[in-house]
């Protein structure tokens, strides 16, 4: 059987290893999972509450539309119903946009190192993928203007950028959106919109007034501790979101993600605990990091990215050996750092004081 020439070799996704098949290589009893930035603190009681009730009401299809999640996200937001786009988790999001603009005839262009699942599906439609290498663990939109041509379609900005955990502000978005020519679509990707604490980070919903080329991602997988029922979602203008529609799935969403979302958008109180946790957890790296002296990316995500001069392969197997799940650097554009996703203050605290006992045991043997 033939597949599509670009699908030859092209890897597959890989996210974190399971618990269960650490518990059982490694014969541990307790294992703790800081490597796929999930919530560590689950979902609102209010979701779970949701959840039981709809429990028992699954032979009927879900509602493709979406109507009710939709007028709850509508008016969270503050814009029209037929600006928003769901998807299964936003990952879907982003294989409707390749689906829709992307093939061999055109191009797109996206940071070095960013989110794989741009390029990922943009390679799938046949597109060429112009990458432009971050400056300093941060999108160069100067670099990333310039490489826009007569046949860019799509240009990626993930703010704040995974894996690194670096934002663009809002004066930086601002002045790359005016110059981006008005056929090209811009997709900022705001999967941890969440957890940012910056002052200068853009308010980019307002903007979709006045660009209709500008399309904003975001996700119910992070803050909101959702990842396991999968629902994501796109901002932007109607007539960018009705071309997307055709080549959305139908049923896309099932009936349990639709009312638990609903109840997750009604517990802002729960983000704002979520919010405050995990930045006196950022602190805890922090200090961790000043005292060793070790390069870090400042973050604005829910994960931190941490330089420790060896292969982040070396770290990745030494945590995993410990009970803890975090993830190489190696796969992630950063071979001599790991990523890791801030959890409880418990669970902070452990991984730490294993990466202290490494580090101090590799300055006795220098």
């Amino acid at each position: 059987m033939k597949a599509k020439k670009q699908l030859v070799g092209l890897p597959s996704y890989k996210p974190g290893k399971p618990i269960e098949e650490v518990k059982k290589e490694f014969g541990l009893e307790k294992v703790i999972k800081l490597a796929s930035n999930e919530n560590p603190f689950g979902a609102s009681k209010q979701v779970k509450a949701a959840i039981s009730e709809a429990a028992g009401n699954t032979a009927i299809y879900p509602d493709g539309y979406a109507a009710s999640l939709r007028e709850e996200v509508a008016s969270f937001l503050d814009v029209d119903q037929n600006q928003l786009v769901f998807g299964n988790g936003s990952d879907e999001v982003i294989q409707m946009l390749c689906r829709t603009f992307l093939s061999p005839e055109n191009n797109t262009v996206t940071a070095h190192p960013t989110f794989s699942q741009y390029k990922l599906n943009a390679v799938i439609e046949g597109s060429e993928v112009k990458e432009v290498p971050l400056k300093d663990g941060v999108h160069d939109l100067d670099a990333m203007l310039e490489a826009i041509d007569e046949k860019t379609r799509i240009v990626w900005v993930c703010n704040p950028n995974n894996p690194s955990g670096t934002y663009n502000t809002e004066s930086d978005f601002l002045a790359f959106l005016q110059k981006v020519p008005k056929d090209v679509l811009v997709v900022s990707d705001e999967a941890y919109y969440e957890y940012v604490t910056a002052n200068d980070f853009p308010e980019t919903i307002p903007l979709l007034k006045q660009y209709e080329n500008l399309i904003v991602l975001r996700t119910f997988s992070k803050a909101y501790g959702l990842a396991g029922l999968r629902v994501g979602f796109g901002v932007g203008n109607p007539k960018v979101i009705s071309l997307l529609d055709p080549v959305r799935p139908p049923f896309n969403n099932n009936a349990i993600s639709h009312v638990a979302a609903i109840a997750a958008v009604k517990d802002q109180q729960f983000i704002k605990d979520c919010y405050e946790k995990n930045k006196e957890g950022i602190d805890q790296y922090l200090q961790f990091c000043e005292k060793y002296n070790l390069k870090y990316y400042p973050t604005q995500a829910n994960f931190i990215l941490i330089d420790f001069k060896v292969s982040g392969d070396v770290l990745f197997q030494y945590l995993l050996e410990r009970g803890y799940i975090i993830r190489s650097g190696e796969a992630l554009g950063f071979p001599t750092c790991i990523r890791i996703t801030v959890g409880s203050k418990e669970e902070n605290d452990g991984i730490i004081s294993e990466l202290s006992a490494w580090l101090e045991k590799a300055q006795v043997a220098q």
